[in-house]
C-alpha cells in the first residue's frame, strides 16, 4: 500500500547524491483557547512519507540511501485520549522507513547523520522554528569540528526539488485524485438536486458536505463558495448565509480532500432549474470558453494555450452581449474583458488545491506533460455599471473542471457533474 511512497523517496536520494534532506510535517495550529484545527500534514511530507501524525521528522540519507523516521513514541496514557499513535516500531514497519526513532533522539542522531555530508537540503525559510533546529544541528557538527567532524557546505530549498517532482502525477496520485474528482462531482449533483428557492446558501452546503463525508472524504479541499445571485461575482465569497431567491443563478465552487488529494469543480445553475434568457447567454458563453480551454490541454502545448482559447470565446462573448466594444484583438491587448473576467484560467491540482510546480522553466512557458492535472475554470461576472445592459447585473457564472494530461490528450476525471444547459435543467426536474 505504502510503496508509492518508498519509490519517491528514493527517486529523490538520487537527485541529492551525497547530501542528506530534513524534512519536517505540519505543526499543529490552536485554533481558540484549547481547540487546536484539524491536523493535517504538509503536503510534501506527506507525499514522501504517507504518515499523518504529528511532530514527525523525515531525514533522507543519499549516502547510504536510507530514508529514517523521527516520531512520537506510543504512550498508551495518551492514547487513551488523542487516539493511537504508531511509534518508531509501528512506523518502520507499516510504512516502510528504513529506521525509525523517537523525537527524543533528533539531537544526538541528526547531527551524526549530517556529519561529512556534502550538501544538506531542507524547505529553507519556511519554518522559522524548524530553521533554528536545524541551525542548531549544524551548530553541533561545528562545535566537534577539531575533532574531523565536517557540516554541509552547500545548501539548498527541499522544495525546488519536490515541487518538480509533484507536477508529474504517478498511477497511485491519478486514481486518488480521480476518486476525489467522483465524489466532489456527487455533492455537486446533490447540491443541485436539493436546490430551492427560499433555502439558504448554507444549506446547500451541508449537502456537499454530506456527500463528501459519507463517500470517506473527511475534509473539503478548500473553504467552499456557496453564492447565490449577485454574490457570485465575489470570487471568493464564502459566507455563504444569504437566501436563495427564485430567478437567482447558484455558483458553487467546492471539492474534497481524500487521503491529501483535491478535488475542484464549479457548478453554476438556477435555483428554480430554469435559466433565464440572459442567464442562458452567459452560460453559454462561459461553457463554450471551458470546453475550448479543455481542449487545448494537451501534450506538448504550452501552458498558456487554454488560457489563450477560454479568452478568446469569452472576449467573443462580451462583444455579442454587448458588454464591450470593438474587436476580440482589442479587448485583448486593452485588457477590457478584465472588467467581467478578471482570474486565470486554471491552475495546477493534486496534494493542494493549488498545487506545486513552476509554470516556467529558464524564462519559457513550459508544456503539458501526461501526468499533469490542472482546472479549468473561466467565468464571467458582471457587476451592475454604466455600460453594463440591465438585464445581466449580477450575473456570475463560473464553470470548472479537473483535467488529466494523457499520453494521446486529456480526460476530465470530473465530468459526472452535469454542466450543460439541458443536463442541468433535467437533472432539477428530477430525471
Amino acid at each position: 500500500m505504502y510503496q508509492p511512497h518508498a519509490a519517491r523517496r528514493s527517486r529523490l536520494m538520487s537527485q541529492i547524491g551525497d547530501g542528506v534532506a530534513l524534512l519536517p510535517t505540519a505543526p499543529e495550529a490552536v485554533r481558540n483557547a484549547d481547540c487546536h484545527y484539524p491536523f493535517r500534514p504538509d503536503s510534501h511530507f506527506l507525499y514522501l512519507t504517507g504518515f499523518a501524525e504529528p511532530e514527525a521528522v523525515l531525514l533522507l540519507d543519499g549516502r547510504s540511501g536510507q530514508s529514517i523516521l523521527f516520531c512520537r513514541e506510543r504512550n498508551p496514557d495518551m492514547e487513551i485520549w488523542d487516539g493511537f499513535r504508531h511509534g518508531p516500531d509501528g512506523a518502520r514497519e507499516v510504512f516502510g522507513f528504513d529506521a525509525a526513532f523517537p523525537l527524543s533522539e533528533m539531537a544526538e542522531r541528526i547531527p551524526a547523520l549530517l556529519t561529512d555530508c556534502s550538501q544538506l537540503w531542507w524547505p529553507l525559510g519556511h519554518d522559522e522554528a524548524f530553521d533554528r533546529r536545524v541551525n542548531g544541528w549544524l551548530g553541533a557538527v561545528r562545535a566537534k569540528a577539531r575533532a574531523g567532524a565536517r557540516p554541509p557546505a552547500h545548501y539548498g530549498d527541499l522544495r525546488a526539488l519536490l515541487d518538480e517532482m509533484r507536477m508529474i502525477k504517478d498511477e497511485s496520485e491519478i486514481a486518488l485524485l480521480r476518486q476525489a474528482g467522483e465524489i466532489s462531482a456527487a455533492g455537486h449533483v446533490a447540491a443541485m438536486r436539493a436546490a430551492r428557492p427560499g433555502m439558504h446558501e448554507y444549506q446547500l452546503e451541508a449537502e456537499l458536505l454530506r456527500v463528501f463525508v459519507g463517500r470517506g472524504a473527511r475534509h473539503q479541499a478548500y473553504e467552499s463558495i456557496v453564492a447565490a445571485g449577485a454574490n457570485a461575482c465575489t470570487l471568493h465569497y464564502v459566507a455563504n448565509d444569504a437566501r436563495i431567491r427564485d430567478g437567482d443563478l447558484v455558483l458553487i465552487d467546492a471539492g474534497c480532500e481524500l487521503r491529501g488529494y483535491a478535488g475542484d469543480i464549479t457548478r453554476t445553475f438556477p435555483a428554480n432549474g430554469r435559466f433565464s434568457g440572459p442567464q442562458r447567454d452567459v452560460y453559454e458563453i462561459v461553457l463554450a470558453a471551458e470546453l475550448a480551454g479543455i481542449a487545448a490541454v494537451q501534450p506538448g502545448a504550452l501552458w498558456t494555450a487554454p488560457a489563450d482559447a477560454a479568452l478568446q470565446v469569452l472576449a467573443q462573448g462580451m462583444l455579442d452581449l454587448g458588454l464591450l466594444q470593438g474587436s476580440v484583438d482589442g479587448v485583448i491587448e486593452s485588457g477590457a474583458y478584465r472588467q467581467f473576467y478578471m482570474h486565470g484560467v486554471g491552475h495546477m491540482i493534486g496534494l493542494d488545491v493549488h498545487d506545486v510546480g513552476q509554470r516556467k522553466q529558464h524564462g519559457q512557458w513550459r508544456s503539458y506533460q501526461p501526468g499533469m492535472c490542472t482546472t479549468i475554470e473561466p467565468g464571467l461576472y458582471i457587476r451592475p455599471a454604466d455600460n453594463v445592459p440591465a438585464a445581466f447585473h449580477g450575473i456570475g457564472v463560473r464553470i470548472e473542471d479537473d483535467v488529466l494530461v494523457t499520453a494521446d490528450g486529456n480526460e476530465v476525471y470530473t465530468a459526472a457533474a452535469p454542466k450543460t444547459i439541458d443536463e442541468i435543467e433535467a437533472l432539477m426536474r428530477g430525471e
